[in-house]
């Protein structure tokens, strides 16, 4: 039978890289953690690790078995959490896992009303696009994550809640204006993986966008369109968190995204985790976002 706590060393090096971090990361010594790692591969007869330079890498049998070690941490951690909440060893915690303008705008005050009305509830937050945001709830590694799709359809294996829509916006120096007027400027884009919507919206206008500049921050995205280099599309919380002087919103037709909150496995959801849920559902009811 595998070790858990070497399976947590396991999954620690992978997710920092070295032996020295993750040993710095679980407070262990560096000579502890590299004794459970060759006990770990004494247990499975495999090699796990193989040196490269001064540092170390992941064999594929360990990259594998530390992907599966991530997942089984994660669960046993959720389950530790859940447990102690329910024979009340302590409150609890809930670790939420969103994307970038969500945890800007509304995480915050969420999470202040929670320690005003929870002080013992542990709140752990981590940006993470949404694809990532998910993947680390299915591995047990957050317990609610934030997310957003451009349709109606969710994944099949979480519990999602839709919390409103996210009306996306032209943004530029002059007020009105759709994507079609615009197929001759010079556009301000993120990456190829933020931008594939955009790019469909644009093809569904009948153009394909001339992406000049690339950024993934709004704050250089908007610096951009003050200065008069190009136009961008931008979702209204995002420009609720940030709006730069002199750039100009226009809303634009059937071009959206919605938000939703995410869970995983069978209901209910762990006392803390609920509780996190109730106030944000609050503050968005206070907040009204866009």
């Amino acid at each position: 039978m595998l070790d858990i706590a070497r399976l947590r060393i396991l999954a620690a090096i992978a997710a920092y890289g070295s032996v020295t971090e993750a040993a710095r990361q679980l407070n262990y010594s560096q000579p502890a953690v590299s004794h459970q790692l060759a006990r770990l591969e004494a247990e499975t007869g495999a090699r796990l690790v193989q040196r490269v330079g001064r540092g170390i890498r992941l064999t594929p049998e360990g990259e594998q078995l530390a992907r599966r070690a991530t997942e089984i941490v994660g669960r046993v951690d959720t389950a530790a959490a859940e447990l102690s909440a329910m024979v009340g060893l302590r409150t609890g915690r809930v670790r939420v896992a969103g994307f970038q303008s969500v945890l800007a705008a509304l995480i915050p005050p969420a999470a202040a009303m929670l320690r005003r009305e929870h002080p013992d509830i542990e709140m752990h937050l981590t940006e993470a696009h949404p694809q990532v945001a998910l993947d680390m709830l299915r591995a047990g590694q957050v317990d609610a994550a934030v997310i957003f799709r451009y349709d109606d359809t969710t994944p099949d294996d979480v519990r999602a809640s839709h919390l409103f829509d996210d009306p996306m916006y032209l943004l530029g120096l002059e007020p009105g204006g759709t994507l079609a007027e615009h197929r001759d400027s010079a556009w301000i884009a993120g990456c190829e993986n933020c931008r594939r919507e955009f790019v469909d919206a644009c093809e569904r206008a009948g153009f394909s966008p001339r992406i000049a500049y690339t950024s993934d921050d709004v704050i250089v995205q908007q610096a951009l369109v003050a200065a008069g280099l190009g136009v961008i599309t931008m979702p209204g919380l995002a420009l609720h968190s940030h709006r730069a002087p002199g750039i100009q919103a226009t809303a634009l037709r059937d071009f959206r995204r919605r938000v939703y909150l995410a869970t995983y496995g069978d209901p209910p959801d762990p006392p803390a985790t609920t509780a996190f849920s109730t106030v944000l559902h609050r503050v968005i009811e206070q907040l009204q976002p866009p």
